[in-house]
């Protein structure tokens, strides 16, 4: 490493305003701990793994009714208990702001972007939430999304995780085998579904999509239209909505409510938040169920340690509602910043688009994928040249691995100041392994640094830690985003063949 040259190298400026390095020093007053390394403090956080998680904790002001009585249960894989005993809500977590910052910024193809407040947001979340309980929502129940990537998206997945439901989303590019192969086991009781979407300048009309789910799923009583294109703040919120027999109603017709106050129902830890699908290569998906304190502090020490969001910034990740970075970009609410949701395609009208956006909206960290740059590079884009990019701080990246050619490419045609993070984790902790790090040089080919809290190693076939050879990936230490559980696997057959099989202690 002494050897190599970094691409970038943060300034010291930016070491001593990020938030790792105020994570330090809350470290170093709250519990006497002082590191001068990263190396250091990630030791430390794999091996004093009871100590590490409750700092997240209290770092992160997680909102609960209840406190824990003991961080970890038992340090085992699988079977850790973690923040026994406590009680909370994923949704207030999530909604704690409520003032006129701007909370999402919408952008689809061929319609005006538009913004929402942190007020307008709760307002919408406890209209949508109210009227679900009229449906009958309840704790447990599962809500399904098949849905695009916009605002109805958030405001439904957060009306229904207020009430202790359990969302599940998949994109509706999916066929209806592939939908039905995925809700069908979890017997979802409302359905969010998108009527139309534009890509690629292609209007895409859901209508037989839908009823063909509605139709081969029983269990969904309701199912809830959403509009191609709706400004949300325009929409009349001030008669009430007509919830009836039907079993079709549109989501504009939620947005009204006597009441702008949300009922939190409040959850233990590992209470199920999100259900995520494996790829179904191998049979039917399998349901990972992911609890909503896990999410919480694994969300919250990924976007503030080691993607240094704060409040000002303004974030976006180009994905999809079935891909996990959907779920791990929402999370960002938690910590207040502004979401920029996409829904549309990265080459229409052309291939300028999203940097477009990113000057437009004065994006500072940009979420993309190997894929999606190197398409850039073939076309000899060169954003630096065409657009102002003075708030774009970071670029993340994630879903392959960054190869050099698109290391360079960034550096000699986006920015020469900029933290080019890759990183890599999964739908299985709906979260990552690898990633950024803002007090960190970036080097060619190389990610910036294990996650705080992931014991990550790489093992041969004889499950030996080997260095700077290939190996298999794992986590050697429990973590709190960890599947609590897959749906349907009551003896954890599946569980337990599909991350234990391989090396046993």
């Amino acid at each position: 490493m002494e050897n190599k040259k970094p691409l970038w190298k943060p300034g010291k400026s930016r070491i001593n305003n990020s938030n790792l390095t105020a994570y330090l020093k809350f470290l170093n007053k709250k519990y006497s701990l002082d590191f001068s390394n990263y190396d250091e403090l990630y030791n430390w956080s794999v091996t004093d793994i009871e100590t590490f998680w409750e700092s997240i904790w209290k770092y992160s002001d997680i909102i609960y009714s209840r406190s824990y009585d003991k961080v970890l249960v038992e340090r085992k894989m699988p079977g850790a208990k973690w923040f026994n005993g406590s009680k909370l809500n994923f949704a207030e977590n999530l909604l704690r702001f409520k003032d006129d910052h701007t909370a999402i910024i919408s952008s689809r193809e061929n319609f005006p972007d538009y913004s929402i407040s942190y007020s307008k947001l709760n307002s919408l979340v406890a209209s949508v939430a109210d009227n679900l309980k009229l449906m009958g929502v309840k704790k447990g129940d599962r809500v399904a999304g098949f849905v695009t990537n916009i605002p109805e998206s958030i405001i439904a997945m957060l009306a229904a995780t207020s009430l202790g439901a359990i969302w599940s989303s998949c994109s509706p590019d999916f066929g209806i085998q592939g939908v039905f192969d995925r809700f069908n086991q979890i017997e979802p009781k409302i359905l969010f579904a998108i009527s139309k979407y534009s890509y690629n300048n292609k209007k895409i009309d859901c209508k037989e999509k839908i009823e063909g789910i509605v139709a081969k799923i029983s269990s969904i009583k309701k199912v809830i239209l959403i509009d191609e294109y709706s400004d949300l703040n325009k929409v009349d919120n001030k008669s009430p909505n007509k919830i009836n027999d039907d079993k079709f109603i549109n989501f504009n017709d939620l947005c009204y409510s006597t009441s702008n106050k949300i009922e939190f129902e409040q959850t233990s830890f590992d209470h199920p938040v999100y259900i995520m699908y494996s790829s179904g290569t191998t049979g039917l998906p399998k349901c990972m169920v992911h609890g909503s304190g896990g999410v919480l502090l694994q969300h919250f020490k990924e976007h503030s340690l080691h993607t240094d969001l704060k409040r000002e910034d303004i974030i976006t990740y180009f994905t999809t509602c079935g891909w996990m970075m959907w779920n791990w970009l929402v999370s960002s609410l938690q910590v207040g910043a502004t979401l920029f949701l996409y829904d549309g395609s990265p080459v229409y009208p052309d291939e300028e688009v999203l940097w477009e956006k990113i000057e437009t909206h004065r994006i500072t960290i940009f979420g993309t994928s190997p894929k999606y740059l190197t398409l850039c590079q073939k076309t000899d884009l060169n954003p630096s040249k065409k657009f102002i990019l003075t708030k774009l701080k970071t670029i993340l990246s994630t879903g392959s691995p960054l190869a050099k050619d698109n290391f360079e490419w960034i550096y000699n045609n986006v920015k020469k100041d900029i933290q080019l993070s890759s990183i890599s984790g999964g739908t299985d902790i709906i979260s990552c392994f690898m990633l950024g790090n803002p007090i960190l040089p970036v080097y060619l080919e190389e990610i910036q640094c294990r996650g705080l809290g992931m014991s990550v190693k790489a093992f041969n076939e004889s499950g030996e830690a080997v260095f700077e050879e290939k190996g298999e990936l794992v986590c050697t230490e429990p973590a709190p985003s960890m599947p609590v559980f897959f749906w349907n696997d009551d003896n954890e057959e599946k569980y337990r063949s599909a991350y234990f099989s391989k090396f046993r202690d």
